[in-house]
């Protein structure tokens, strides 16, 4: 007799578990078709439960996209390292005095729809980022911002949630405002201290004036 065990394949075991804010033991399943559940703590999803929204933690949601798409695939002192560049620029005179505005910090251009209605306030007017011109690169790469991997956004969503609220990790970067990856040699890095290394990451800051 033949067992035809078809139904599901586990593709990725994994526990989610900083304190209190654990959603226990998180199980990938994928079917026959490739679609994707999670079996969290016995239970199946569609989805792994965000640990806040855009609408209940505007700024930490911020720094959580930024460490997901600036960092998913490093380590944990990686992405940490990412976010507390953050931060330093927040608490730094010479950029936004916010986590949101920090990261969506460069020139921004009005959309070419209300640009051609003369009688939208300025209130209903839409602007957008500058493609390529921005701090972070994905905020104006052109493509979409929405989390794909729900497992690397949910450890985003908790280291940002960390460094804000607890201090862990914060100053992992020794003062850090600038980084990039491993693999490139911008000409702007000649002009700063080079820190270190941090995961895939080489880390900066500026010279003393």
């Amino acid at each position: 007799m033949r067992l035809n065990i078809s139904m599901f394949l586990v593709v990725l075991t994994t526990t989610l578990c900083f304190a209190d804010i654990s959603v226990g033991e998180t199980i990938a399943l994928k079917d026959n078709n490739g679609k994707i559940t999670y079996l969290i703590n016995g239970k199946e999803t569609n989805n792994i439960p965000e640990l806040y929204t855009k609408e209940s933690e505007p700024e930490l949601y911020c720094l959580a996209l930024n460490i997901y798409h600036e960092s998913r695939s490093d380590n944990m002192a990686g992405q940490a390292a990412v976010a507390d560049v953050v931060l330093n620029r927040v608490t730094d005179a010479r950029y936004p005095n916010t986590i949101c505005e920090v990261v969506k910090e460069g020139p921004i251009r009005e959309s070419w729809k209300t640009r051609q209605d003369p009688n939208l306030s300025d209130s209903e007017r839409k602007f957008n980022p500058v493609r390529n011109r921005c701090q972070f690169s994905w905020w104006c790469d052109g493509k979409s911002d929405e989390p794909r991997q729900p497992l690397a956004w949910r450890k985003a969503q908790e280291i940002a949630y960390h460094l804000v609220h607890n201090n862990l990790f914060r100053g992992i970067s020794e003062g850090a405002t600038h980084y990039h990856a491993t693999y490139v040699d911008p000409h702007w890095n000649k002009s700063m201290i080079e820190i270190g290394r941090i995961g895939e990451h080489i880390f900066y800051r500026s010279l003393p004036k």
